[in-house]
């Protein structure tokens, strides 16, 4: 172990004493479940069951839902195995509470302290281990390669930033790097920071590119389609904070006064929303106070967990979220293309600069500078119905033609997984 390992080891475990308070505070902010503060402790909430586990592992929302094509595929090809799905925040554990397949295991992920990931790793005594995205936390790959738990870091991605952090301790990158079996990364940017790092990268394979479309209630879309008649819709997906206000004025100057429904990415900030677009005169409804969605409504603050395929689903047309202003570098614009609806977005794409450069190729995507460039974009979708269809139909083939990622991570994958009827 390196000095740098070595030294970050002694200093959590001198700390880890002060977790249960950090953890308790964190609860009441909001931002622990408060019922399962022990999962975090490396106190399991669940029995293992018996024979082979396969833990999957994502931080957040993002990366823990780009996991649910892997789980999926799992379950199909192997339903002998035990799968457990970790991560670290409340918004994601409410997410996958709905979307995982009976079966499937959730717990919060240990705070990275021996004692914690010494907890979990001895109930879970996982097979193998699937890290996705950037989760390089020192105790838990260390602990979890001496327990002899193949280890894949997939869909991995690294900045160049953290690169230039990571290379200040070089011998420490090399050792995390080498305890994965298996690094697939994101894209060729990430595979050659991985390689300068000490690491191998294997291919490329973006599990943000894969997946079905999203789910949504059958009923719920009918009652909401009825209330909404023959407006047009446009969806703001997954915004941030400053872009409400000005989608909201440029929506409400299109001709035809379409419904503009926000789904804001943090669901929390909707009273909020709500009020703001209030003290602009705008005829506003909101989900959570369970507020209808009248003939008069101008916009609808969907502010729900897990309905994004309702959602987008009604939409004519989605502004994605996170590209105006800096800093967020935009969402995933293949969920309304899965769904054959076109997208139009600020200039801050930079976290899915290819993907959208494939869409904007196929006219089925656009990219403005400002939000006052948003009525220009969206009109044609508003007045003209086919015309907002063709461009969903060219979005849903350019979303089929990004899908490859999960085969390719498939055929790496399978070898590191244990044999059937194994423990």
């Amino acid at each position: 172990m390196s000095l740098a390992l070595a030294a970050y080891r002694g200093l959590t475990r001198l700390a880890e004493p002060l977790a249960p308070a950090l953890l308790d505070l964190r609860a009441r902010d909001g931002k622990e479940d408060p019922e399962r503060l022990g999962e975090r402790l490396g106190r399991p909430g669940a029995p293992r069951p018996a024979g082979p586990l396969v833990w999957l592992h994502g931080v957040s929302v993002g990366e823990t839902l780009s996991l649910l094509p892997l789980v999926a595929r799992l379950r199909e090809r192997r339903p002998d195995l035990t799968l457990l799905v970790t991560s670290g925040t409340v918004t994601s554990a409410a997410l996958l509470a709905e979307r995982l397949p009976a079966g499937v295991i959730h717990q919060f992920a240990p705070v990275d302290a021996p004692g914690a990931v010494q907890g979990f790793l001895e109930h879970w005594r996982p097979d193998v281990g699937i890290l996705v995205e950037s989760e390089i936390w020192p105790n838990l790959i260390c602990g979890a390669r001496a327990a002899g738990v193949q280890l894949a870091l997939v869909s991995a991605r690294i900045t160049e930033r953290s690169a230039r952090n990571w290379s200040r301790f070089p011998r420490a990158a090399r050792v995390l790097l080498e305890s994965f079996s298996l690094i697939l990364t994101q894209d060729e940017a990430s595979a050659a920071r991985i390689e300068a790092l000490g690491g191998r990268a294997a291919g490329v394979a973006n599990l943000k590119l894969a997946g079905l479309p999203l789910a949504c209630d059958p009923g719920e879309f009918a009652r909401l389609s009825a209330a909404i008649g023959d407006r047009a819709v446009i969806t703001a997906a997954s915004t941030h904070p400053g872009e409400e206000t000005p989608i909201a004025q440029a929506v409400s100057g299109l001709p035809g006064q379409p419904l503009l429904i926000v789904v804001p990415r943090h669901p929390g900030r909707g009273p909020a929303i709500a009020r703001r677009l209030r003290d602009l005169g705008l005829a506003v409804a909101l989900r959570s106070a369970a507020e209808p969605l009248a003939a008069d409504t101008q916009v609808y603050v969907a502010d729900s967990l897990g309905e994004m395929g309702l959602f987008l689903r009604l939409a004519d047309a989605v502004v994605m979220g996170g590209g105006f202003g800096q800093g967020v570098g935009g969402h995933n614009p293949l969920e309304p293309a899965r769904l054959g609806k076109p997208t139009v977005s600020g200039p801050d794409v930079s976290n899915w600069g290819e993907v959208y450069r494939d869409l904007t190729n196929a006219d089925a995507a656009r990219i403005v500078e400002t939000p006052e460039d948003l009525p220009g974009a969206l009109t044609p979708f508003v007045l003209d119905p086919d015309h907002a269809a063709a461009a969903g139909e060219r979005a849903r083939r350019a979303a089929a033609a990004a899908d490859v990622g999960l085969d390719r991570l498939w055929r790496a994958l399978t070898p590191l997984l244990p044999p059937g009827g194994r423990r």
